[in-house]
């Protein structure tokens, strides 16, 4: 059982550590893309210029980011300028052909998600390991070692200690995202107000279903911090991304 959870945590792991610079630069990609109004160096007239989106992005993921012009609305007539209008270009925000004045979009970050849904479900795995409460929740749930051992190898079980934090995480963050708020109290906040309610559900169903006080305690314990934890990681890290989105 001990090799097996190491596996499923190195597996979904690697998942995540893979996952991360692909979202990374997808988050830098909507930075650079986009054209934008800057006044020409050589002209002083006002153009439109737009960044290659896709190398600015991989060179952020590496340090700092190198920036070029893909597009000028004085291209290609003057492809041979020095893109003096670089400097200006980075301080704008960019516009779309649709709209007469910049919109305030309000969008969920997957990036805190899945790293609040990873250490949400690493947190499941040690509470309910032999180290801390394995015993009291076999004991409740009325298992034997044996019968915990042909649990584990069932896929049904795990999906569900994966998927559970991971839609609990996107509830926080589309609740912060539709409020408008970000932070980390603030997310701990909502995340725990939200906790409440699903915890005064849970308590009414234990009652229907007659389940253990004890394995009740266990569930409620693991399922308050683990919101704390995705709260504080959604609504901090999201905040950070929210702050340093036109931060190029």
């Amino acid at each position: 059982m001990l090799s097996l959870f190491w596996l499923s945590f190195l597996v979904i792991g690697a998942c995540i550590i893979l996952l991360m610079p692909l979202l990374l630069g997808y988050e830098f990609y909507q930075r650079y893309r986009g054209a934008r109004a800057v006044t020409c160096p050589g002209t002083h007239q006002q153009v439109a210029v737009e960044f290659d989106a896709f190398h600015a992005a991989v060179t952020r993921l590496a340090g700092e980011p190198h920036l070029r012009l893909a597009e000028c609305t004085r291209w290609p007539e003057h492809r041979d300028c020095l893109e003096e209008c670089l400097p200006q270009a980075r301080e704008v925000v960019f516009y779309t052909a649709e709209e007469t004045a910049p919109a305030k979009s309000k969008r969920i970050y997957h990036l805190p998600v899945l790293i609040a849904a990873f250490v949400a479900w690493v947190l499941g795995a040690v509470w309910h390991s032999h180290y801390l409460f394995r015993s009291h929740w076999m004991e409740a749930v009325s298992l034997n070692s044996h019968q915990v051992h042909q649990l584990v190898w069932r896929l049904a079980p795990h999906l569900l200690t994966v998927a559970v934090p991971l839609l609990f995480a996107y509830g926080v963050a589309w609740w912060l995202s539709w409020s408008d708020q970000k932070g980390v109290w603030r997310g701990v906040g909502l995340a725990l107000l939200l906790w409440a309610l699903l915890a005064g559900l849970s308590v009414a169903l234990a009652g229907v279903e007659e389940l253990s006080a004890v394995l009740l305690a266990v569930e409620l314990g693991y399922s308050l911090l683990a919101s704390a934890l995705i709260g504080g990681i959604v609504g901090g890290l999201s905040g950070k991304l929210a702050e340093h989105k036109f931060a190029i």
